[in-house]
């Protein structure tokens, strides 16, 4: 948002803090930028309505739906594969350091292949934490 003219982060103008599972509450530090904060949660894509009393605002989560919950759940994939694409992408920048020592002669063959040994166990048991925690956020997400 917009602070005497330099875009300013939330937090840096006010204290945040959730009373409730459902209710955010936003006290500004300067209650003379509280108009401020209203226009732009009313301007951001959060569907929230702000209640303001003058000194504080009041932000009622509504429950999810479940066309919410599958957005979320969407989301939550799309996550687990970024995850993945991250740790084939450390396995292969490794393979590829191995090869080079090997070239370099500061590796056997088989000190490079039990390394890409070493390097592939290690990537299925990131991959397989990955997808444990994609599940249980999934389910999560879903539970009503």
């Amino acid at each position: 948002m917009e602070y005497y003219g330099a875009s300013t982060a939330l937090k840096e103008l006010a204290n945040l803090s959730a009373p409730e599972a459902n209710l955010i509450v936003i006290k500004p530090f300067d209650p003379g930028c509280i108009k401020e904060i209203e226009k732009a949660i009313l301007a951001s894509s959060l569907g929230i309505t702000p209640n303001c009393d003058g000194r504080i605002i009041r932000l009622v989560v509504p429950p999810l739906s479940g066309e919410r919950r599958q957005q979320l759940a969407q989301q939550i994939k799309q996550m687990a594969e970024h995850a993945r694409v991250s740790v084939r992408n450390a396995r292969r920048d490794a393979n590829k350091k191995l090869d080079q020592a090997q070239k370099d002669k500061t590796l056997t063959e088989d000190e490079r292949d039990k390394g890409k040994k070493d390097i592939d166990d290690l990537t299925k048991k990131y991959i397989d934490q990955t997808d444990e925690v994609l599940r249980s956020k999934t389910d999560e997400v879903m539970e009503v």
